[in-house]
């Protein structure tokens, strides 16, 4: 199936790993050229190799931290510069924050609530002028099940999620007549670098778990009736469709991508 993304213009935040770095390359193989950005630069670059070895496509990484605001100007802007428009906008960074309510400091709400809900405002506003003159777009927020389906010591993430599900709702009205498309998907268990990151830790504590075992029991921990870790290409394919000429009447959608585990559809 030809998705339509030949010659298209992708920015991926939080692109070196894991769901970001899927969504690239799911765009990049179907013929998009993709900017991805991360903060960690040798990982971000090794990231645009292996996409742009593996799609043969044309890959711009820039090296960037997102909560800050001089930076997202300078994705976008990198963007333009190097491709001359944007087509679709894909806001994947993010990290794992959660605790109990009474334990979360003001600065770690608003280190959050930066990362995840400024970011994406400001992401989104830099972008909408190119894509009104490309004639549309589209805008994916990658969010969790948090967002509809908040847990006890969750925040500040799930609140940080939840806005973010909003905003997605608000902009699929404000900018329909522009022809800029905006829709969300709610990551459950998914294969990542944070969550690999996790196995590292708990390896320390029992040298003999295996990967595959932890991963096994995160499904299990999550509620996913398919009692499987998702991969990241199934995210990335996911998230590539739907940034694609052939999801051209899905907007506002909140799509759960968990396996199965959310409590609500």
């Amino acid at each position: 199936m030809d998705l339509g993304l030949k010659g298209k213009v992708a920015i991926v935040t939080g692109g070196s790993e894991g769901i970001g770095k899927a969504a690239a390359l799911s765009m990049a193989k179907e013929g998009a050229k993709v900017v991805i950005c991360a903060r960690r630069e040798n990982v971000l670059k090794a990231a645009a190799d292996e996409i742009r070895l593996t799609s043969g496509s044309d890959v711009l990484p820039v090296q960037a931290d997102v909560s800050r605001p001089e930076d997202v100007e300078r994705v976008v802007r990198s963007a333009v510069e190097r491709f001359g428009r944007v087509d679709i906008l894909v806001n994947n960074a993010g990290r794992g924050a959660a605790g109990p309510f009474e334990q979360v400091t003001d600065q770690e709400w608003q280190e959050d609530f930066d990362l995840k809900v400024w970011a994406v405002v400001r992401l989104v506003r830099a972008v909408i002028p190119h894509m009104r003159r490309a004639g549309g777009g589209r805008i994916l927020n990658v969010t969790n099940l948090g967002a509809k389906a908040p847990g006890a010591r969750s925040v500040p993430t799930s609140v940080a999620r939840a806005a973010g599900a909003a905003l997605t709702k608000a902009l699929s009205k404000e900018l329909a007549a522009d022809n800029i498309l905006v829709n969300t998907v709610l990551i459950g268990a998914i294969k990542s670098g944070q969550n690999d990151r996790m196995y590292d830790r708990a390896r320390e504590k029992n040298p003999s778990l295996t990967k595959e075992q932890f991963y096994v029991q995160m499904a299990i921990d999550r509620g996913c009736p398919l009692k499987r870790t998702g991969e990241p290409e199934e995210a990335g394919d996911v998230i590539a469709f739907l940034c694609s000429g052939r999801a051209s009447y899905l907007s506002g959608c909140a799509i759960n991508l968990d396996g199965g585990a959310a409590p609500v559809l």
